[in-house]
């Protein structure tokens, strides 16, 4: 969105939006970012400005064709690739099933569509080197795919490895040989696209992992396949060798507000006009960090919102090299429009501002499951949420969730959820629930993965009844931060959470203006990439869900869900 000067302000996709790829196609720009174990797959944006970007839905979105049931935190869906070429959409991606051990599954595979709304086609399988895979569409007709290549063996032989290989669009299957165009023993490099440009064919790679010394490489070469040159410049400040020439990294600025920059992706306005889109990371105002003795990610920062999508203005060299408009390679938390792109008014300005979901009230977004669908927002983990496990016309203006799986279930939850997109919110919810045994739960939830969250749930106890317990999950370690409050039967009940600076607190009642507190104020910094143990690529959720652990399915209903940004 415009900020109060006119310039775009980043990040342009708030919370959980990693590993954006972009294109154009007439007036018309589109985004798709990682999913990873969230259902659906592959979350598509829209935007005639580069400026107001709203949700165009998921290319992954048929069960027949796509499975991450057993999925592991942070597997799944990774690194989208959308291109576009002469009426057709493509998106190549990798579905990881097996990452957190030395040999990796990465398998990879594209999908076509004639409209980015779809239908997509039948997923073609690629080559499973590594991950990261990324279609590129040469001037003679010719398609290539480049993806970087994992290396199991102990030691590694390379840091970093890049693979190319053609793709037959008539067979739907990769040909030809396979080749190396980039390996190096110190500078790692994943996320690489392929460009052409003046007879130039740039390398465009993300280096350096995804923590804050993440960035973005750019090379050249007058074969596709090689042996490409890397731009190396005077501004590009290293203080070792086995840190690489990066056109756009946030390392070594650790009070900017977009850390964590790279994994780009390129776009041109109908103007000439140049734009990167590139994942990002925002920290709370306070220093929330992992201890020093903390085995993964000692004394690192911990971002709780996940990877974002920021975007930065472009321009080329006189000599044929990219960089940053700006000068320098900084990312920009605010950053030039392209020319086209008028101010909007100011009555357009806040309802940009909005999010797209259910009415405002009092500053909030609020569900009231009138539709006759969940609202595309919601994403659920692994598998859609059928008539198996949620109704909106059981009981009409209410969603009604079946209990199924447990919360470190990697099958069949009963959860649907929207993104943190800020470090001060709110949520709430409305829900009429009558448990029957322990094993019977539903209520609200602030989450990373299956592994780590803080549960507000309504459940029975066969000393207290009907019940409400606080529940904290971090990296499978199980603590009530309550006892098992006593609720009145056959009344509605309300829960909140408020989020500010990284620390969370609930709250619960019988009216809706009348919440009291339940459990202390939580330093909820644990609910991010760092923190987590197993997954660490995601971000964190807000959503609303339901357990029922003896097999009958026992429902809860609730009658609103409502999520916001700011004080209250």
């Amino acid at each position: 969105m415009y900020d109060s000067y006119g310039k775009i302000q980043n990040p342009i996709l708030r919370g959980f939006h990693p590993d954006p790829s972009i294109i154009r196609v007439g007036e018309d720009y589109y985004i798709a970012t990682s999913t990873f174990e969230w259902w659906p797959g592959i979350r598509l944006h829209h935007s005639r400005d580069l400026i107001n970007w709203e949700l165009a839905g998921y290319a992954l979105d048929d069960p027949a064709r796509f499975d991450l049931r057993g999925t592991g935190p942070s597997q799944g869906v990774w690194a989208p690739c959308l291109t576009y070429d002469k009426g057709t959409f493509y998106l190549a991606y990798t579905v990881v099933k097996a990452f957190y051990c030395n040999m990796y599954d990465t398998e990879n595979y594209l999908i076509t569509a004639s409209d980015i709304t779809g239908p997509w086609s039948e997923p073609v399988p690629l080559n499973n080197f590594g991950f990261d895979p990324s279609l590129f569409h040469d001037d003679d007709g010719r398609k290539y795919m480049v993806s970087m290549t994992t290396d199991h063996r102990v030691p590694k032989k390379y840091a970093g490895r890049l693979v190319l290989q053609e793709y037959d669009p008539v067979k739907r299957q990769m040909t030809g040989p396979v080749g190396d165009i980039y390996k190096a023993d110190r500078i790692f490099l994943e996320g690489p696209h392929i460009f052409k440009r003046n007879g130039w064919y740039y390398l465009f790679s993300a280096d350096t992992g995804t923590g804050e010394g993440h960035g973005q490489t750019i090379q050249r070469s007058r074969s596709i396949w090689g042996p490409y040159e890397m731009y190396k410049a005077d501004f590009m400040n290293r203080e070792s060798e086995d840190e690489a020439y990066s056109i756009l990294t946030s390392r070594h600025h650790e009070d900017i507000l977009l850390q964590k920059s790279g994994h780009c992706d390129l776009v041109e306005t109908p103007e000439g006009e140049w734009y990167a889109v590139h994942l990002c990371g925002r920290t709370a105002k306070r220093d929330m960090k992992n201890p020093p003795d903390a085995a993964r990610f000692p004394g690192q920062r911990r971002y709780m919102l996940g990877r974002e999508t920021a975007i930065q203005k472009m321009r080329w060299t006189e000599d044929g090299w990219l960089v940053l408009d700006c000068g320098g390679n900084t990312p920009q938390s605010e950053v030039e429009p392209p020319r086209s792109s008028k101010p909007p008014k100011p009555a357009q300005a806040e309802q940009a501002r909005k999010p797209a979901c259910g009415k405002s009230q009092t500053g909030l977004v609020r569900d009231d499951f009138n539709a006759s669908e969940l609202h595309p927002d919601y994403q659920s983990l692994r598998v859609p949420m059928d008539d198996y496990h949620i109704s909106l016309t059981a009981r009409p203006g209410w969603l009604r969730m079946y209990g199924r799986s447990g919360l470190a279930s990697r099958f069949r939850q009963t959860l649907i959820a929207r993104r943190m997109t800020e470090y001060q919110m709110k949520a709430a919810a409305c829900i009429q629930f009558e448990p029957e045994v322990f094993k019977q739960m539903a209520g609200l939830i602030l989450m990373y993965d299956t592994d780590n969250y803080l549960y507000l749930h309504i459940s029975y106890d066969e000393e207290a009844g009907k019940c409400i317990t606080l529940l904290k999950a971090e990296n499978r370690k199980y603590e009530y931060l309550t006892g098992y409050l006593p609720l009145e039967p056959e009344k509605p009940i309300y829960l909140s959470l408020q989020t500010e600076d990284g620390k969370a607190q609930f709250y619960y009642g019988y009216e809706e203006n009348r919440l009291q507190k339940i459990g202390p104020l939580i330093d909820a910094g644990f609910l991010s990439d760092e923190a987590c143990t197993e997954g660490w690529f995601t971000g964190t959720m807000i959503g609303i869900c339901c357990q029922d652990l003896t097999g009958f399915g026992k429902h809860a209903d609730f009658d609103w869900f409502e999520l916001g940004t700011g004080y209250f």
